[in-house]
């Protein structure tokens, strides 16, 4: 399976390139490397308090395109790194309703669907923070609710809306 991962990160020129900017994004940090850079400086500014709402440095001025795959580095740029907890702590929170609910969930098939919406919400969620951290590679996945894209919080809140009718036909225990 390893192999075959390598092999299929390595047959294409841009996901080498992505693969190797994650593994040293400073060997290329005017280029390739330069939004990874600006995202973990907007993280490591925020300290613990954050700069204030609407006073990042990074989004102004140094990341492209802040509003969009890495709103979290902002988030942790003005609120700081209790907001950037808050913010995990609300994600977790509903996943855990999502999969309270899907355990709860009447039928069969209420109970896949409910547990697919919340595995793909919490998958997402999980990816986008792992990217803005630099613990993966760059992979351009928004973080729901709060990323900028109509499509994305459209299915996003068409997920949650069937969630919510499934649990409202969850058994009370």
């Amino acid at each position: 399976a390893i192999a075959g991962a390598f092999l299929l990160i390595f047959s294409k020129d841009y996901r080498r390139d992505r693969f190797l900017n994650f593994l040293d994004p400073w060997k290329d940090a005017a280029g390739e490397g330069y939004q990874l850079i600006q995202s973990l400086l907007a993280l490591g500014s925020g300290g613990i308090w954050g700069l204030g709402l609407g006073q990042s440095r990074q989004k102004c001025y140094y990341m492209p395109e802040p509003h969009n795959d890495f709103i979290f580095a902002i988030i942790g740029e003005e609120l700081g790194f209790l907001g950037a907890v808050f913010v995990i702590i609300m994600f977790v929170f509903l996943i855990w309703r999502g999969y309270r609910t899907a355990i709860a969930a009447p039928d069969l098939f209420g109970k896949f669907l409910a547990a697919g919406i919340t595995t793909f919400i919490a998958l997402q969620f999980i990816i986008n923070i792992a990217v803005v951290t630099a613990s993966m590679p760059v992979t351009g996945m928004p973080l729901p609710f709060i990323s900028y894209g109509g499509s994305s919080l459209i299915i996003t809140m068409t997920q949650v809306g069937i969630l919510l009718n499934i649990s409202k036909y969850t058994e009370a225990k």
